[in-house]
């Protein structure tokens, strides 16, 4: 089993949710995320956003990993998102984005978060891939799109 297929649970994803851009989606994502790393909302929009301000997470291909260190995370905790309708995301291709990725680790994880990111970008470099999770019916499906089976 891959590292992001264990660390992603039914709660952590989300399907068809609708927003009106990145600022809504980070909030939702920091509601979504709050309980369950201890960290505040604000920490984690705040984290989200300084990242994005580096440069878009969007890597194209309808794809985005915005991702964010916080001080005194103690694990690495991963989202999945499928946003209905896309959203632009400034990725290089254009595109807009409907599958989101989020990663939030503790600050100090740099070879994990590099680690998580890496998984990430082999997985989503597969079209079949990312066709599955654009196709998954629930959340079962979707981690179920990282097991080597799934074609």
């Amino acid at each position: 089993m891959s590292t992001i297929a264990s660390l992603l649970r039914p709660p952590q994803i989300t399907l068809d949710l609708k927003v009106s851009g990145k600022a809504d989606l980070f909030g939702q994502l920091a509601r979504q995320a709050a309980p369950l790393t201890g960290a505040s909302e604000h920490t984690i929009v705040d984290s989200l956003r300084a990242r994005e301000s580096a440069g878009s997470t969007g890597l194209g291909m309808g794809v985005a990993i915005p991702h964010g260190r916080i001080k005194g995370l103690r694990e690495a905790t991963v989202l999945f998102t499928r946003l209905q309708p896309p959203i632009d995301f400034s990725a290089p291709d254009g595109k807009p984005v409907s599958l989101v990725f989020t990663l939030l680790v503790p600050a100090h994880a740099d070879e994990l978060h590099l680690q998580l990111l890496g998984e990430l970008a082999q997985h989503l470099g597969s079209a079949a891939f990312r066709e599955r999770l654009a196709a998954a019916p629930d959340a079962g499906g979707v981690i179920a799109a990282f097991s080597p089976g799934e074609a």
